[in-house]
């Protein structure tokens, strides 16, 4: 369910080169994205001369009317919208952000988290650096700085393999485009292209593939876990900064965070989701007569259910898609009414009937008793409740804000814990084996589960042990 009780959502990057309305691309590009976060957004162009910034608190298409994209010109831009995991929540920390540096000005949009930066940063105020924000992002441009490579992508090599954690990330100088991918590949980047019959070609990099779809652009490959990419008039180059780090991306992308009209990690959103559903129906029958999923992120896993089950489907929960953000916010007192708001169950669907829920999660518990309870006051006369990931234990640091594990309801109690908690009938979640399968469909992917396992990726590998690869590759 789109994000009561749950996770605040992380963020979504674009990057354009090489078209004459950049800003404009990239504006389209994170109204596609504007489900990975709604607190802030922004848009940095380039002109091969000069660089240009603008950002703002609120949703993107209220930040970025015309006469502001009028001021954004150039044949580059990066953008980014954001849902704060670290930093503070303000203007100040809104990306992209940009820094004067000593190779020159470079912006830079970040989607994840790092991890142990106390000591980095310490360092590098020691060394002279000043930060202007308080998001990690802006550790790896002052790294970039202050390292002593010798071109600026071996800089950026050079300045990934000292970090920690989750990045995907774009970056802009006054000519040239980056996009680049933590080790682990954690979070997703992918890179298209625009055909123009009339000279070079647009090379663009999103979180998602949905962007590439307003921008009518053909999607090319993804951006490989350790590798920065770069793009020049003169072409694309990629280097292999680092090798040797088992895959860990992240399996909740395919659960919840991504639309399922997306390509996510070589797999389709919407192939995982239904597999899921499928899965889930052979895990835990119910004999029931109607499947309800719980919009908008327990659909696609309904649909799955119902189809393997042979029990119909149907909308017995109505959206309202146009509820603000107030109602959204995180304080519980906020969140209790918001679900009502957002909504409503149809009576003469549900009333006298064994009912199941579908849901992708259950993160706190509070929101999931208010369904259960609005179902069955509905007139429901069972409500089966079927979610289609594993219990979540453990808080992600990648990227993910989930609570600490006191709020985490999976964390404090047993499955009939939880079940006598939000009053169903009966609860079952999809098995961690059957949510890996799912979301494998032949592509061999390594994803990772710590939000189910407690076992986190990066205490796979000393980072010490991160071997550099810094063949270049022309692409």
């Amino acid at each position: 369910m789109e994000n009561l009780d749950k996770l605040r959502e992380e963020c979504g990057v674009v990057a354009v080169h090489g078209h004459p309305d950049a800003a404009r691309q990239a504006y389209l590009a994170l109204y596609a994205l504007q489900h990975r976060g709604q607190e802030s957004a922004g848009i940095a162009t380039a002109d091969y001369t000069n660089l240009f910034n603008i950002k703002g608190m609120g949703l993107v298409a209220d930040i970025f009317t015309d006469d502001v994209l009028g001021k954004l010109p150039g044949d580059l831009a990066i953008g980014h919208t954001r849902y704060s995991t670290t930093g503070d929540s303000a203007l100040l920390n809104a990306q992209p952000i940009r820094v004067d540096s000593t190779r020159g000005l470079i912006a830079i949009a970040h989607n994840g988290n790092l991890v142990d930066l106390g000591t980095l940063r310490t360092r590098l105020e020691r060394e002279g650096a000043y930060f202007q924000t308080t998001s990690d992002s802006e550790i790896i441009v002052q790294l970039i700085a202050h390292s002593h490579a010798g071109s600026l992508i071996e800089a950026i090599g050079d300045s990934l393999r000292q970090v920690t954690g989750a990045f995907s990330i774009v970056m802009m100088t006054r000519d040239r485009i980056f996009a680049a991918r933590d080790p682990y590949g954690f979070r997703p980047l992918s890179m298209g292209r625009i055909h123009n019959p009339d000279g070079p070609d647009t090379v663009v990099f999103a979180s998602e593939t949905c962007a590439f779809d307003l921008l009518r652009a053909k999607y090319e490959r993804d951006v490989r876990p350790g590798e920065v990419v770069m793009v020049t008039r003169e072409g694309v180059t990629s280097v292999q900064y680092a090798t040797g780090v088992r895959q860990a991306s992240c399996i909740f992308e395919h659960v919840y965070f991504a639309r399922p009209d997306s390509r996510i990690f070589g797999r389709w959103v919407q192939a995982s989701r239904e597999q899921m559903g499928r899965r889930l129906a052979i895990e835990s029958p119910v004999d029931a007569d109607l499947v309800v999923p719980v919009p908008d992120s327990g659909v696609t896993a309904a649909l799955g259910y119902a189809a393997q089950s042979g029990i119909p489907f149907n909308f017995g929960l109505i959206r309202n898609h146009y509820v603000g953000r107030t109602f959204i916010e995180p304080e519980q007192r906020v969140r209790d009414f918001g679900v009502k708001l957002k909504l409503n169950p149809v009576r003469n669907l549900l009333e006298g009937k064994r009912i199941i829920l579908i849901d992708d999660s259950i993160i706190r518990g509070t929101t999931s008793r208010k369904i259960v309870r609005m179902v069955r006051s509905a007139g429901a006369k069972e409500v089966h409740l079927r979610i289609s990931c594993p219990p979540t234990i453990s808080p992600c640091y990648y990227g993910v804000d989930t609570p600490n594990k006191s709020e985490l309801i999976a964390a404090n109690g047993s499955v009939e814990d939880i079940r006598q908690y939000i009053e169903a009938d009966s609860l079952s979640y999809l098995s961690l084996e059957g949510l890996e399968k799912a979301c494998d469909g032949g592509e061999g992917n390594h994803y990772c589960t710590a939000c189910y396992t407690g076992e986190y990726p990066t205490q796979w590998v000393d980072v010490s042990q991160i071997l550099p690869a810094t063949t270049a590759v022309g692409g």
